[in-house]
């Protein structure tokens, strides 16, 4: 039985220097590179599964990759070796809601009529759906919202008002800190003078 020739895979010069310049990349993602020298291997007449032997690969990756070389001529080398868009559940929030709800966590509790002093991830997920931002969000992804974007505003004041209270509460011995301010100790003098 005769063995079946794959179709020819043309690359033109241009795209010939393209695809070897990403497989001599150092910093080029590897499956990158073996998509670029199937289509390489291709260009010069190599066959689907001589291709495979040689990058120790499927033939149906060899074939795959052929087949969307040629369905997707006249487009750019990068967006012909990259990956096809994947079907998923669109996101939920967009990221226009994200930064409403990161923008809101910056603000002070009290600005909203709040009476915390800081806020939790239920009390924004709270006023985020008070204010319309949006229509209903549970506290866990009001967390991974702010997870993923760090403690990046309004934080300064309230880190410094932290750290100096650190190193006041060092300072003073901790037998002393629970006393009223004023208060005589045995060393004559009060607890106002340590700070």
């Amino acid at each position: 039985m005769p063995l079946l020739r794959a179709a020819p895979v043309p690359v033109t010069d241009r795209e010939r220097q393209h695809l070897e310049a990403l497989v001599r990349q150092q910093t080029c993602p590897q499956q990158l590179a073996v998509r670029a020298r199937i289509i390489l291997l291709a260009g010069r007449g190599a066959g689907v599964r001589p291709t495979a032997d040689q990058l120790s690969i499927g033939r149906s990756t060899v074939q795959a990759w052929r087949r969307r070389w040629l369905e997707n001529a006249g487009v750019s080398v990068a967006e012909r070796l990259s990956d096809a868009p994947r079907p998923g559940t669109p996101a939920t929030f967009t990221p226009e809601q994200v930064c409403g709800i990161i923008a809101l966590a910056c603000e002070a509790p009290q600005d909203s009529g709040r009476p915390i002093t800081h806020w939790t991830q239920q009390e924004i997920a709270d006023e985020a759906v008070k204010r319309g931002i949006v229509a209903g969000i549970s506290s866990r992804s009001v967390g991974r919202f702010l997870k993923r974007r760090g403690p990046q505003a309004a934080s300064h004041a309230r880190l410094a008002q932290r750290q100096a209270g650190r190193a006041v509460r060092r300072e003073v011995p901790r037998h002393l800190r629970d006393l009223p301010p004023g208060t005589a100790t045995g060393g004559g003098g009060n607890r106002d003078d340590l700070g």
